[in-house]
């Protein structure tokens, strides 16, 4: 597909509208894929808009990785999701936020989208989930979900508060500090560093003139700051 193609313009145009496309360069993950994002590939490389759907999610989640992942709900989620993007997280949303997302793709799996005879076309070969399927993949979402850290935390409000913000509200919902360790936190912004590599969204680029500009070790300190404590190993009686 050539990227200056009119109906590969005006896609991404309105997918990046709504919030769900970041252009970048392509990355390759050194894990094998697995049978359904297999199949997906092999769907993406004869769609003429399969260039576009291999860029809408970064390969981050494995279905063996899901939450419960033996569960009708992943197990849902790995068959439907990866028709269309690389499996997302639960964790991307929050729960109070996944009903209407889960809609929203269905809608589009049904070739019923905001991008009319286009995204019919685009959904040609894929197949959406009954509505037994959906309340299934909803409860199962709903309950992995990210869990936010409170918008009026007043943490938020200073330099480092607004810097994490900004640097990860771009690609999912904010998570509550206290989700990881002091300890954990570095190895979990260095993961989601590479991400947004992947996706080509801001990572702290001075040329970019964010305000405040994006400091990776400020928003470590920061998620330090107001991590969950280590859990305290009892004291073993000889």
């Amino acid at each position: 597909m050539k990227r200056g193609s009119p109906s590969c313009s005006a896609a991404l145009v309105a997918l990046a509208a709504a919030g769900i496309v970041a252009g970048g360069a392509a990355a390759q993950s050194s894990t094998p894929d697995t049978p359904e994002i297999a199949q997906a590939r092999e769907l993406w490389a004869r769609s003429p808009h399969g260039q576009m759907l291999e860029r809408i999610l970064p390969p981050t989640v494995q279905p063996s990785e899901l939450p419960e992942p033996r569960s009708d709900g992943a197990r849902l989620t790995a068959r439907y999701c990866v028709q269309c993007h690389y499996l997302p997280s639960p964790q991307m949303h929050s729960a109070a936020k996944w009903d209407a997302t889960v809609e929203r793709m269905v809608w589009r799996m049904q070739g019923r989208g905001n991008l009319g005879a286009l995204m019919k076309e685009m959904m040609a070969h894929v197949r959406a989930p009954t509505a037994e399927e959906v309340v299934t993949l909803k409860r199962y979402l709903r309950k992995h979900g990210q869990r936010e850290i409170d918008p009026a935390h007043p943490a938020l409000r200073g330099t480092a508060g607004q810097m994490y913000s900004l640097a990860c509200s771009q690609c999912h919902a904010l998570p509550d500090p206290q989700r990881h360790t002091a300890r954990q936190w570095p190895a979990v912004v260095e993961r989601m560093k590479q991400h947004m590599a992947w996706a080509n969204v801001v990572v702290g680029a001075a040329e970019l003139r964010t305000v405040p500009e994006l400091d990776t070790a400020s928003i470590v300190r920061f998620l330090q700051r107001y991590a969950r404590a280590e859990a305290r190993t009892p004291n073993r009686q000889d």
